[in-house]
C-alpha cells in the first residue's frame, strides 16, 4: 500500500480509488458514518451534514458524502467535536416539526403537550406512522438527543392525502431532498422539486399542486427513498409496523423485468410491497404497479372455485369438471378450425411460475403462438 492513494480513517490506513470520497472508503470498510441526505445513485449535496467528519488540518467539519479523498487525508467520524454537532443538528431537526420519537429529556407537561398537538395533526393517537423505521429516530437514539433543546417550529403546511397511495406529511419533512434526487436522478420522472425559499421552503409538484394533480406516476421511489415519516404509503400508514412484519424476497411478476421486491407480511397477508435495494435489475425502484399493485392478492371477489356457466348462470363445480369441460372444448375447437383459431390470456397477477406453465400450454399442447397477458392494474 502507497502513500499515495492512502487515507487514515479513525487511525487505521486504507487505500482508495480516484473519485472515492470519505463516505464511500469508510462504507467499503464498514465503518459506520450516519446520513439522512445522501442517495445511493445520485450527486451528493451534503445538505443535511449529519456526515460530517473532522479532518486533520481543515478549517471547519467536512461533509464525508461529498467531499473526496485525499492522499495522506487524517479523519477522525466520532471526535467530540464531530458528535457535538451531529447532536446539535438532530436537535435543530427534532424541534423542527411533529417528531414525536418518544425521545424525550423529560416526562413533563411540554412533551405531553406537544403528543397531544402531533396527533391532533396525525388524526391519531399513536405514535408517528414510521416509528421503528425511521432514520431520524434511529440518530436521536444513537446520540440520546431530543427536540427539547429549541423551540418548536409550527407546522406551516397541511397534510396531503387526497392521492390514493401516498401521504406527504409536511411536519415531518425534514428538507433532505432524498426525495428529490430519487425522483429526477434515479426516475427521471422530474415530477417533485424544491420551492419557495427560507422558512417557507417545501417540496412541491409543478404549480405546487397535490400529487394526483401533477406528473407524478406514483412509482414510490420517493417513499422509498424517504428516511423520514414525511412520505408513507397510504393504506400502510399507522397499520404496518416493522417489527409486526416479516419479509419475504421475491421477483415481481407484473412484466418480464424481473424486478426484485421485499413483500412485508402481516397476519398472513401481504401489507406492504418495496424495491430490493442494492440487487438488480431493479436496485430498489419499482412501477406503481409492483410498489401499490398487490390489494387483489386478499380480495374478496376473487374466485374460489371453478365456474361453469350453464343457462346463462354461473355455478360451482369441481377441478375435474372444470378441465374436463375445457379440454373437451379446446379440442372440438382445435378439430374444426385448426390451433391458430384458438388464443390464451394470462394475467400480470399470477406467479412468473404459472405465467410459464400457460406458456409451454399454449405452445406445446394446442400448438399455437397466441398466447398474450394483460398487465392492466
Amino acid at each position: 500500500m502507497t502513500t499515495e492513494n492512502t487515507i487514515s480513517i479513525n487511525g487505521n490506513g486504507f487505500s482508495f480509488k480516484p473519485g472515492d470520497t470519505i463516505l464511500d472508503v469508510a462504507r467499503k470498510h464498514d465503518i459506520d458514518i450516519p446520513t439522512l441526505c445522501h442517495l445511493k445513485g445520485a450527486t451528493p449535496t451534503g445538505a443535511c451534514r449529519m456526515c460530517v467528519v473532522e479532518v486533520e488540518g481543515a478549517r471547519t467539519l467536512l461533509a464525508s458524502c461529498a467531499t473526496p479523498a485525499a492522499a495522506n487525508m487524517v479523519v477522525e467520524t466520532e471526535s467530540p467535536k464531530v458528535v457535538e454537532t451531529r447532536k446539535m443538528l438532530l436537535q435543530l431537526l427534532l424541534a423542527s416539526g411533529n417528531h414525536n420519537c418518544a425521545i424525550s429529556g423529560s416526562a413533563g407537561s411540554d412533551w405531553t403537550a406537544f403528543q397531544l398537538k402531533v396527533h391532533k395533526d396525525d388524526g391519531s393517537d399513536e405514535l408517528c406512522p414510521v416509528w421503528g423505521d425511521c432514520h431520524l429516530q434511529e440518530l436521536a437514539y444513537r446520540y440520546q438527543v431530543s427536540g427539547e433543546a429549541f423551540d418548536s417550529t409550527e407546522v406551516s403546511y397541511p397534510m396531503e392525502t387526497v392521492n390514493p397511495f401516498i401521504v406527504r406529511d409536511f411536519s415531518r419533512c425534514i428538507l433532505c431532498g432524498r426525495c428529490v434526487q430519487a425522483c429526477n436522478d434515479v426516475q427521471v420522472n422530474n415530477a417533485i422539486n424544491f420551492g419557495y425559499r427560507g422558512a417557507p421552503t417545501k417540496i412541491v409538484a409543478a404549480e405546487d399542486k397535490p400529487l394526483k394533480d401533477s406528473d407524478c406516476v406514483f412509482c414510490g421511489e420517493c417513499v422509498q427513498a424517504c428516511p423520514v415519516g414525511a412520505l408513507v404509503e397510504k393504506d400502510a400508514r399507522y397499520a404496518v409496523r416493522p417489527w409486526e412484519t416479516t419479509k419475504v424476497r421475491t421477483t415481481c411478476t407484473y412484466c418480464g423485468v424481473g424486478c426484485q421486491v421485499h413483500l412485508h407480511i402481516q397476519g398472513g397477508k401481504v401489507v406492504k410491497v418495496t424495491g430490493v435495494e442494492d440487487l438488480s435489475p431493479n436496485f430498489g425502484s419499482l412501477c406503481v404497479k409492483g410498489r401499490f399493485g398487490f390489494d387483489f392478492i386478499h380480495s374478496p371477489e376473487r374466485l374460489k372455485a371453478p365456474l361453469i356457466k350453464k343457462n346463462g348462470q354461473f355455478r360451482e363445480a369441481t377441478w375435474d369438471e372444470a378441465l374436463d369441460l375445457v379440454a373437451d372444448k379446446l379440442g372440438s375447437i382445435k378439430d374444426a378450425h385448426g390451433a391458430d383459431s384458438i388464443g390464451v390470456l394470462t394475467s400480470a397477477r399470477v406467479t412468473n411460475e404459472e405465467n410459464y406453465i400457460a406458456n409451454k400450454f399454449t405452445r406445446a399442447v394446442l400448438k399455437t403462438n397466441n398466447i398474450d397477458h394483460c398487465a392492466r392494474l
